[in-house]
């Protein structure tokens, strides 16, 4: 430890002369703690919120979603299907279309999208873990069924247990529109559904009909081998940027391959934006906690202005008495960042594991209580962050008083 570093300490401890230097220096610590706590704690919630998001699109979106960057389907003659089969990390592949569409039930009509799936979007999605009604069956020898999301059946009116069957208007391709008889533009079938899925994100819940890709294409007049996209399973997510660059060479440029995060790219950077503005947000008003300091620090230096003397005369240059002022001012910063992290800490632990700060309205959101997730990146830019205000909210003073000081013991 250096002999700056000894002396800032023991100035910091010191018994003072005036009780009132005291309690000032306890206040920039508290201000300092109070911020550093607030900072750490909202970055926390930003992740919990982040990825109950995203575990809430992972129910329903695929690891790797390959479409094509040029129109709406392709077909999977036109890539090499089987040498994406084999890439490592490649646990399931399945084949989806997706279209616009009229569903009618009565007489309620609402717009919306078919989604045609093969039988791997089991293994590819989630589906079966958020299906609230019913079971997630497509098909059998005698039905085509399919999945409702739940807004949308609520705005239709189905219910599972009636008879009648869902109606599917889907725009025929390949006819021209007649302007005396619109109606014959389009292609009707129907299906009877089987169950009905929350995702709790409306423009799933809303808009979508699952059901069996035969059917989509059929609907739709398309071929056995067009898709609009193709979902990839991964067998471990955390390597899925290796996977995904395997996936690109293999399909080439003509394909755009997009992990969960950029399948929702809008959302997901309107996220990290309001997380950056938290931060910023919170960092001024640390910022005006830390320039405490700086009262805090000129009584310090006036508390001592006799040792000033003391250690010039005992050899003491002026850079090494700015060192130690600067040291012990950022010391105060340091000592209420360190509280505030620990108590921070302590908080997302206790949240976490109790769940003590709870949403109002019972039964009527998601999760019941407020998700935290603690990064370590996190805590480090917290630390860094009050290292440097408290550094540079220490140097002024220290740079004005200390040098003044010393000047005027040149002129004695």
């Amino acid at each position: 430890m250096s002999i700056a570093v000894r002396i800032a300490i023991r100035y910091l401890l010191a018994k003072k002369s005036r009780n009132i230097i005291n309690i000032i220096a306890w206040i920039s610590v508290i201000g300092v703690m109070i911020g550093a706590f607030g900072l750490l704690i909202v970055l926390s919630v930003f992740n919990g919120l982040h990825d109950l998001v995203g575990s809430l699109y992972g129910s329903f979106d695929p690891d790797l979603k390959v479409t094509p960057r040029t129109g709406k389907v392709f077909s999977t003659d036109s890539i090499n299907y089987e040498g994406l089969v084999r890439i490592e990390g490649v646990d399931a592949l399945t084949e989806a279309l997706e279209d616009h569409t009229l569903f009618r039930f009565g007489k309620r009509q609402v717009p919306g999208l078919v989604l045609g799936v093969d039988d791997n979007f089991n293994k590819v999605s989630s589906i079966d873990s958020i299906i609230v009604e019913g079971e997630s069956s497509l098909r059998d020898n005698v039905f085509n069924k399919g999945i409702l999301g739940y807004a949308l059946a609520d705005q239709l009116g189905y219910r599972l247990n009636f008879v009648t069957p869902l109606m599917l208007y889907t725009p025929e391709r390949t006819k021209k529109i007649n302007p005396a008889r619109p109606d014959q533009a389009f292609t009707s079938s129907y299906i009877n559904p089987s169950g009905i899925f929350m995702v709790n994100q409306i423009d799933y819940d809303a808009n979508y009909v699952i059901i069996h890709i035969d059917q989509a294409r059929q609907m739709l007049s398309y071929d056995t081998t067009i898709v609009s996209w193709l979902g990839i399973k991964l067998s471990d997510p955390l390597a899925g940027n290796g996977v995904k660059e395997e996936v690109k060479k293999t399909l080439g440029e003509n394909f755009l391959v997009q992990n969960r995060e950029e399948q929702h790219e809008t959302f997901y950077k309107m996220m990290a934006m309001e997380k950056l503005i938290a931060y910023l947000i919170l960092s001024f008003i640390l910022l005006i906690a830390i320039f405490n300091v700086i009262s805090t620090l000129s009584m310090l230096i006036f508390e001592k202005r006799h040792s000033i003397s003391t250690l010039r005369s005992m050899g003491a240059d002026r850079k090494l008495i700015n060192r130690i002022f600067l040291t012990e001012g950022w010391l105060i910063s340091l000592a209420g960042a360190g509280a505030g992290l620990g108590l921070g800490l302590l908080a997302i632990w206790l949240q976490q594991t109790f769940g003590l700060i709870r949403f109002s309205g019972e039964g009527t959101f998601i999760v019941e209580y407020y998700p935290v997730i603690l990064r370590w990146r996190d805590v480090l830019l917290v630390f860094v962050t009050v290292s440097v205000t408290g550094f540079l909210a220490a140097w002024y003073p220290v740079r004005s008083i200390v040098n003044r000081y010393y000047t005027e013991l040149q002129k004695e």
